[in-house]
């Protein structure tokens, strides 16, 4: 079945019982607490899973001449009814050891009967129960489904717990969550829903009644009377008299016998049936209170039912978020968009190009894949599209292809596809490219440019579709990644430990930042800051130092980010977030790793040293312009990583002192290690400004060209050239 299907019915049956959710969620988290602290203090005994029926009774006897009943309860507590040698009525817990009075029976309060009776029928007696049972019917529904969106979205059983892609904070821990919680919930449900059938008599059982037995079980102090272990006791009425015709009732957890009290002879003996055995078992399955561990373990289920409930409509909200303007009909429009999105980021991206061709009085129109039909004065065609699963199309994209097939367009239209993904599933953008491939079979269409692709929904590459596809066809389009980049929620905080300051030399400062413990990062990754509040982002190289955040940046007289971080001072918070860059971490299965920066790129570098705990080979090239205190800084922890072995060596170019030099100068000179480096399977890493990069990798193509007779582009293919340039 598709992802939509489920999703539908997931969402469907969510919103039906959300209301009936919440309550028995809540009132199931305080009686899972309440479960736990009924176990607090212990009245069990040690040993007592050894302790045997012929052991106990002799003694309580002794102890007390009148005995009417004793229980053992789900958390084997034993509890005696009678009277003492003082004539005083009993009912209290006991050690059945001894006999000894340990403790006595609390009444539940007021509160926890009351939590009791609305999560069992809420307050509406029959009819509150047959709720209540239908929504746990319910819930073993919801749980399915949620299962077969897991298994669609990680692509398999086999990937069930592989790593979630984040695409926001409610998606990621709906799913991460949802993988731990569903077999709780699961059992949960199940033994709910059991529950009420017992209840309203939905199995029959069979006739209750005894069956007639004779059986030589013992005396009470017979040595065969050592089989029954008080474990297994449930409950055990003692006869009233002396008469013979009363009897001991001893109720196990599986059956109940009649004993004569004089011979020791089973007179009777009644076997449950297994609806009563499943009763008990999904009354301890569905209350935890015959283990703390399972009582919490169902409570943590019951808040993230809660938590599943928030993030489940956060989801839907988001995906409706963004919707469908148009100004223009489709049968009017030059310009027609076509988006295949299953969450409502894609719609952004292609609302904003909406928002900008109709800004410059172009005839748009905008709509889903699976509207796809006859454009009759459509010049251009724009398609967006997602992809989901094993190169499986959107929710909103599945018709998309058979609507194609059948659709011809009577004039000549150009087209443009770009594709939405993540790199970590192996069909990055797979259905793009079955889009791709389609349009390039018809014989009314003429493609613009070669098919882009978006990892992530990382704005900068977006931008690199607008500046070919404007320049291309003349139509100029905004490469501001702000316009791209929605303002972001959840936020964390920051705390700024150090900042440098500038001189009239150098403009460059350094600033340390404490994220809270829950944030990861490593060398490498982006901080993304909002100094406006508004949609503008600007991201910064991360160093981890120390467990904090380093960020080396250049203070520009208007720039936005650097300007708001330089004002900053040690002890104030700022708001951030971090963007994981996993195409430029430290590779950690190689041998040898050059660095090649300029400027502030040195900033991940200087972390990734301290990060060194493998003692990789690494090497540093960094190219600055003059010599001032940041650059005594860095030269100062190279040598201490050189001397902990986490650095083999480090040149440095400075290109306005008195002898001037470049990076690319440092490199020509070390052609050899560049060249063994690469073909050893070696990583170039390049991070700083993008005409630095396009020298350093002019003139390392030159050197493979000259030494290898193959181009530097064979090794980036490879993933051995990891570039993080602005």
């Amino acid at each position: 079945m598709t992802l939509s299907f489920w999703r539908y019915a997931h969402l469907v049956l969510a919103l039906f019982s959300s209301l009936f959710l919440i309550i028995a969620s809540v009132t199931g988290v305080i009686l899972a607490v309440d479960a736990v602290q009924e176990k607090i203090p212990s009245y069990k005994v040690e040993n007592f899973d050894t302790i045997r029926l012929n052991q106990v009774l002799p003694t309580l006897r002794t102890v007390y001449p009148e005995i009417t009943e004793l229980t053992v309860d789900h958390n084997q507590y034993v509890t005696l009814k009678g009277i003492d040698t003082e004539d005083r009525d009993i009912n209290n817990y006991i050690d059945p050891r001894t006999g000894k009075i340990i403790g006595e029976p609390l009444k539940k309060s007021d509160f926890i009967q009351w939590t009791t009776a609305l999560h069992r029928s809420l307050f509406l007696k029959e009819s509150g129960r047959f709720v209540v049972g239908f929504v746990s019917f319910l819930l073993i529904f919801i749980a399915i489904s949620g299962f077969a969106m897991v298994i669609k979205r990680q692509r398999g059983l086999r990937k069930f717990f592989s790593k979630v892609v984040k695409e926001y904070l409610a998606q990621y821990y709906h799913v991460v969550l949802g993988r731990l919680a569903l077999l709780p919930i699961l059992i949960l449900a199940l033994s709910g829903t059991y529950l009420t059938l017992e209840k309203f008599h939905f199995f029959i059982d069979p006739a209750d009644a005894h069956e007639n037995v004779k059986k030589e079980l013992t005396t009470i102090n017979d040595p065969t009377f050592k089989n029954i272990l008080l474990a297994d006791i449930q409950e055990i009425e003692f006869p009233f008299s002396d008469d013979p015709e009363e009897y001991y009732v001893i109720k196990l957890k599986d059956k109940e016998i009649e004993v004569e009290q004089f011979s020791g002879v089973v007179i009777s003996e009644k076997e449950f049936p297994m609806t009563t055995l499943l009763s008990d078992l999904s009354l301890d399955l569905h209350t935890g209170r015959t283990s703390i561990l399972w009582a919490i373990i169902l409570g943590l289920a019951s808040l993230n039912i809660l938590y599943f409930i928030y993030s489940g409509f956060a989801m839907s909200l988001q995906r409706r978020a963004t919707k469908i303007k148009n100004k223009y009909t489709a049968n009017d429009s030059n310009f027609i968009l076509l988006v295949g999105s299953e969450n409502g980021s894609t719609l952004r991206f292609a609302n904003e190009i909406l928002k900008q061709l109709l800004a410059d009085n172009k005839k748009v129109f905008l709509c889903q894949l699976n509207q796809y039909s006859q454009f009759p004065k459509a010049t251009q065609m724009l398609i967006f599209a997602s992809t989901h699963g094993l190169g499986d199309p959107p929710s909103n994209g599945t018709k998309f292809l058979d609507l194609l097939s059948s659709i011809k367009q009577e004039q000549k239209i150009g087209y443009s596809v770009v594709g939405f993904g993540s790199k970590a599933y192996p069909d990055f953008c797979g259905y793009a490219t079955i889009i791709d491939d389609s349009l390039t079979g018809q014989d009314w269409s003429e493609q613009i440019i070669p098919m882009q692709t978006v990892n992530d929904k990382s704005a900068e590459e977006f931008i690199s579709w607008v500046k070919l596809w404007s320049q291309k066809t003349g139509i100029s389009l905004s490469t501001t990644p702000s316009l791209y980049n929605h303002v972001p929620k959840g936020l964390q905080k920051m705390m700024v430990l150090s900042r440098t300051i500038i001189s009239e030399l150098d403009q460059t400062f350094q600033i340390t930042l404490r994220p809270t413990a829950r944030t990861r990062f490593t060398s490498g990754d982006l901080l993304a800051i909002y100094p406006a509040g508004d949609t503008r982002e600007r991201l910064y190289s991360i160093a981890k130092t120390e467990g904090n955040i380093q960020l080396v940046i250049k203070l520009h007289p208007s720039g936005l980010g650097s300007s708001y971080l330089y004002q900053l001072e040690p002890g104030s918070v700022m708001k951030a977030r971090v963007l994981q860059n996993v195409n430029f971490h430290f590779p950690d299965k190689v041998n040898s790793v050059a660095l090649i920066s300029n400027g502030t790129g040195i900033a991940p570098f200087l972390g990734m040293m301290e990060q060194n705990s493998k003692k990789t080979d690494m090497h540093l090239y960094a190219g600055f312009r003059i010599k001032t205190q940041n650059t005594y800084y860095y030269e100062g922890v190279c040598l201490e990583m050189i001397e902990k072995q986490q650095l083999q060596n480090y040149q440095i170019a400075y290109s306005r002192e008195e002898n001037r030099c470049y990076v690319m100068d440092l490199i020509q000179k070390d052609a050899l290690f560049f060249i063994n480096l690469l073909q050893t399977g070696g990583v170039i890493m390049i991070c700083g400004s993008l005409a630095m990069q396009q020298d350093v990798e002019a003139i390392l193509d030159v050197i493979c060209q000259a030494e290898l007779g193959i181009p530097l582009s064979t090794y980036k293919s490879k993933g051995q050239i990891l570039v993080d340039c602005y």
